[in-house]
């Protein structure tokens, strides 16, 4: 009676057994089919896609900012601009104290004005020192000929002594006479000397007059007063005195947005000194650092897509690759690593790509430095 009544349990068990083995089959051959359906998609997908696209979402927006400094030391009298505003190439950003460029720019005018008055004084000079020349030329002619007469009478003079003093002997010329042929004689001698110095000075005044004028004439010789030295030196320091005046108004380097503004009105800024920042956002880019390894197929020209987080997957950046950069992150630290002690620890490194972006799309959906974006680059793409 036992016996008969365990045989359909076992039976149901062994039915059981079954039916669990059977539908575990089924389930793990639909698992494996799943998986192989995963693994053909994954493969269509990389052959199609993945082999030749790379990403990274370590992307942020950039921009080449311009950092507004003033060039003079002086007194803030007005600041015309806050952060966020947005302002266009050329407009009036700060205003400085003028004073102390106002009284430079007069001194230069004062500097030209005797610069082009010393000029023209020159060439008068040179007109005086040419007939100086003719004057101590002619003294020297009228010395010469006074010369000429002195000697005229020494040798006279000269004469009437030997005359005289051959004819003593025999008496018939007197004591007084020959005393009197004497002092002719010596008369002569010193006034032929004193033209001789007269020629001699007459001479030295005309060269000295003529170095004058050649000295004056190298000075305005094919010059005008508009080509002078002295006037172009001192129209240099009134073209400097007028741009130190221009840069007391401060005005906006490119068109973009004011951000960092660190002026206020009666500040005394430095030049040099930043007082403000300019962000250019309608030609913002996108710095993507990618992994080293990503790399290997990237070059410039190649298309890319851009997905800002500020707007997430709905809208899509379309730009090229504009470079690569020179070193990466690691290299080119404030405090770059130093592998010299042993501790060395290789890590993948990461170099940034520049991403140019489509400058309508940019007008139509704004970016700001230094947002989170992804990127990918089309690898087939030239």
């Amino acid at each position: 009676m036992s016996d008969v009544s365990t045989e359909p349990a076992e039976l149901d068990a062994e039915a059981l057994r079954l039916g669990r083995a059977a539908a575990r089959k089924q389930w793990l051959t639909r698992l494996a089919l799943a998986m192989g359906v995963a693994a053909l998609l994954a493969l269509a997908w990389y052959l199609l896609f993945g082999r030749n696209h790379t990403s990274t979402d370590d992307a942020y927006v950039n921009a080449e900012m311009a950092q507004v400094t003033p060039v003079l030391t002086a007194t803030v009298t007005a600041v015309h601009v806050r952060d966020t505003q947005v302002v266009k190439a050329g407009d009036v950003l700060v205003e400085l104290d003028p004073a102390n460029a106002r009284i430079a720019l007069a001194q230069a005018e004062a500097d030209l004005a005797a610069a082009r008055r010393r000029f023209r004084q020159a060439v008068a000079n040179g007109d005086s020192l040419a007939a100086q020349i003719g004057a101590r030329a002619a003294d020297a002619t009228r010395a010469e000929a006074q010369l000429a007469a002195a000697q005229a009478d020494f040798d006279k003079a000269r004469l009437d002594l030997s005359r005289r003093e051959g004819l003593a002997g025999s008496g018939a010329v007197s004591g007084e006479e020959l005393t009197a042929a004497r002092r002719g004689f010596a008369s002569a001698q010193a006034a032929l000397a004193a033209a001789r110095a007269a020629v001699a000075q007459a001479r030295a005044a005309t060269r000295s007059a003529e170095g004058q004028h050649a000295a004056n004439d190298a000075l305005v010789r094919g010059l005008s007063e508009e080509s002078d030295p002295g006037v172009l030196a001192a129209k240099a320091r009134l073209d400097a005195a007028r741009l130190d005046m221009d840069r007391t108004v401060i005005r906006a380097p490119i068109g973009g947005v004011v951000t960092r503004r660190q002026v206020q009105v009666g500040q005394r800024v430095a030049a040099g000194v930043p007082v403000m920042t300019i962000v250019p956002i309608d030609q913002v880019y996108v710095d993507a650092n990618f992994k080293e390894r990503q790399l290997r197929r990237v070059k410039v020209g190649m298309p890319a897509e851009v997905v800002a987080d500020i707007y997430g997957s709905s809208v899509t950046y379309h730009g090229r690759v504009a470079g690569l950069g020179g070193g990466t992150g690691a290299a080119l630290a404030v405090i770059p690593a130093q592998n010299a002690t042993g501790n060395w620890i290789k890590v993948v490194q990461r170099l940034p790509v520049r991403i140019e972006l489509d400058p309508k799309e940019l007008a139509e959906h704004p970016l700001r430095v230094g947002m989170s974006s992804e990127v990918t680059i089309d690898l087939s793409g030239n």
